[in-house]
């Protein structure tokens, strides 16, 4: 039998975690020696390899002399923490990544207090050691000094450290000592992560810890063994730990254990392994699979409850229909429900009309990928602002604080409380950096909503913010909106030079010449505050008059393209985002200039 070890790779966003595996794949007997590998090979999905950041977590194995390490590599953000929690289930111990300038983050005390809360090995690699700003001593104590605030064990407070650069693909146990390869690491694994537990002869029983759709196998559930021994076509009893009426059995058509990157078939899987089983349709993630009717269901974590929401509605402007494939309640209705059986983290229900669903997640950028992976997929649709979740407890309402970390330069300080102020932010750190200033705020869920824009702005593109959720607090009180208004289309049609030109000394646009504009479209920003109407689509009058300067070129200024996240930062209250296939279009709610006037009354120019 293969000495086995389950591992899993937690850290926060950007400290090196999937550089890492590619480390130990590399040197884990997984490639050829003259083979040509990616950088960040378990990045598979495009859109990881684009933003350059981990979104779902997936499984590989590498090999240490006889024992063979399977690895599950995490995410980093704070937003797809769900992930993180389902797949601890899965494994015996944690690789705790650690970037060697910044030390712990908020992210890091996060999957690490639920690695502790499942009193899994930990193993400290402290990243990015080759940086010349690199604190080692310093962040090596930062981390223990967490484990401490999280209670950690003895055994867990006396973990290894080891010290590397998975770029180089070296570590050591001593950072004076330079490093030759990543022995010391697999080395580490093999001997502090314990080997699972392994009942061979005890019934089958597996915990189901995530799932994928395969256009020729189906539905494929992954997790690890926890007793038995499992074989092709055998029947398997299906139970759910939180749904007791769930039950019902399925035939297993085809087994899978994680070679390198890639699945290989197997006749048989065995207690400790992780496998992927095909064959079940209906099977979902927390389900247990049973050999027997009598086994009970396997306890699954509870995923933290979503705190944002979105409403995702039917596209019904004028250009609707024209640029995407699926475009009905129906399509959306089945892709969101079909996505919240994958996604823990995600809640979607009914919303108010036929054509609306509310979509709940863990943050904006957690509901942003999942618009993008939609309209990738052909998909055209609307959503509005997002907006926080609020609670009552104990009869006062309450509402999601974030713990947030910015890294500025010194001479932004001021700027970043003064606005954090504003925010109803509580600065509760500040540590010097160097020339830099580390700042952590508690700050509402909500005053976070379009701020990493402004913040980039305050420090010149030179600061770098993270956050996680920390708790639900009483409501801080009524804070200030987005300080510009919009720029709106008077009328459908095609926006013209010379109505650009005279509408850009209102604001900055969003449309150039060219591009198809319809009654009610957000077309720029007043930095007024107030909603103007313009007639972008405005043509010159021709006469038989000339002046000296009636055919000079009008200049625009040129515009810069939109991306979802800065489309979601734009939008007011009253204000939606079209998304297509092929274009982001802010327009208001209601489009009729009369009807929305009854609220609010617009400036009319033009």
């Amino acid at each position: 039998m293969t000495d086995i070890r389950n591992i899993a790779i937690i850290a926060h966003v950007d400290h090196g975690k999937t550089s890492l595996v590619n480390a130990l794949l590399k040197q884990g007997g997984i490639f050829r020696d003259n083979q040509e590998v990616q950088d960040r090979v378990m990045d598979s999905n495009a859109l990881e390899r684009e933003r350059g950041i981990t979104i779902l977590s997936k499984n590989c194995s590498a090999f240490f002399g006889n024992t063979k390490i399977n690895i599950v590599d995490t995410p980093g953000h704070a937003d797809f923490g769900g992930e993180v929690e389902r797949v601890l289930k899965m494994v015996d111990g944690v690789l705790l990544v650690v970037d060697a300038f910044e030390g712990p983050m908020p992210q890091t005390r996060f999957v690490l207090e639920k690695a502790l809360e499942l009193n899994l090995k930990v193993i400290i690699v402290v990243n990015k050691i080759d940086r010349p700003d690199a604190r080692l001593d310093v962040v090596a104590d930062e981390v223990l000094e967490l484990m401490l605030d999280l209670y950690a064990t003895d055994e867990q407070l006396n973990s290894p450290i080891i010290y590397c650069s998975a770029r180089a693909g070296v570590a050591t146990t001593d950072y004076n000592v330079a490093g030759k390869d990543m022995t010391p690491l697999f080395e580490a694994i093999v001997n502090h992560i314990d080997p699972p537990k392994m009942d061979v002869e005890a019934p089958f029983q597996m915990l189901i810890s995530s799932t994928e759709q395969n256009d020729y196998l189906g539905k494929l559930a992954v997790g690890r063994i926890e007793t038995g021994k499992i074989k092709l076509n055998q029947t398997v009893y299906i139970k759910n730990y939180f749904d007791q009426n769930k039950k019902y059995s399925g035939k297993v058509v085809n087994i899978f254990n994680f070679n390198g990157l890639k699945r290989e078939a197997i006749e048989e899987g065995t207690a400790g392994d992780i496998i992927c089983i095909a064959g079940i349709p209906d099977i979902t993630i927390g389900d247990t699979a049973s050999e027997t009717d009598e086994m009970q269901a396997i306890p699954f974590v509870k995923i933290s409850d979503p705190s944002v929401e979105m409403t995702f509605m039917v596209n019904d402007s004028p250009f609707a229909g024209k640029e995407g494939k699926y475009v009905t309640s129906r399509h959306i209705k089945d892709r969101l429900y079909k996505e919240a059986i994958k996604d823990l983290s995600l809640q979607v229900s009914d919303g108010e009309t036929a054509d609306q669903f509310k979509v709940r997640g863990r943050g904006e950028m957690h509901l942003s990928i999942l618009i993008e992976n939609m309209r990738r997929d052909g998909y055209e649709f609307q959503v509005s602002r997002p907006r926080v979740l609020f609670k009552t407890i104990d009869g006062v309402r309450h509402e999601p604080i974030d713990k947030v970390v910015l890294d500025v330069p010194e001479d932004a300080v001021g700027t970043i409380m003064q606005t954090m102020g504003i925010k109803k932010g509580e600065l509760i750190d500040m540590t010097p950096m160097g020339s830099r200033m580390r700042l952590q705020f508690l700050v509402p869920s909500r005053g976070l909503f379009g701020y990493k824009s402004q913040m980039l702005t305050d420090t010149r593109g030179e600061g770098v913010m993270s956050s996680v959720f920390d708790s639900y607090q009483p409501y801080k009180g009524e804070m200030e909106g987005r300080n510009f208004g919009s720029l709106i289309s008077y009328e459908t049609g095609e926006a013209i030079t010379y109505g650009l030109f005279n509408a850009q000394g209102r604001g900055r646009l969003l449309v150039t010449a060219g591009d198809k504009v319809y009654m009610g479209q957000v077309v720029g920003a007043n930095p007024k505050g107030d909603d103007i109407v313009v007639n972008v689509c405005k043509k010159k009058q021709l006469t038989n008059t000339r002046s000296s300067s009636s055919d000079e070129a009008l200049k625009l200024t040129p515009i810069q393209q939109m991306s979802l996240e800065g489309a979601l930062e734009f939008i007011a209250d009253d204000e939606l985002l079209e998304v297509t296939p092929k274009s982001f279009r802010i327009r208001k709610a209601i489009l009729d200039h009369g009807l929305r006037a009854k609220s609010k009354k617009p400036v009319v120019e033009g």
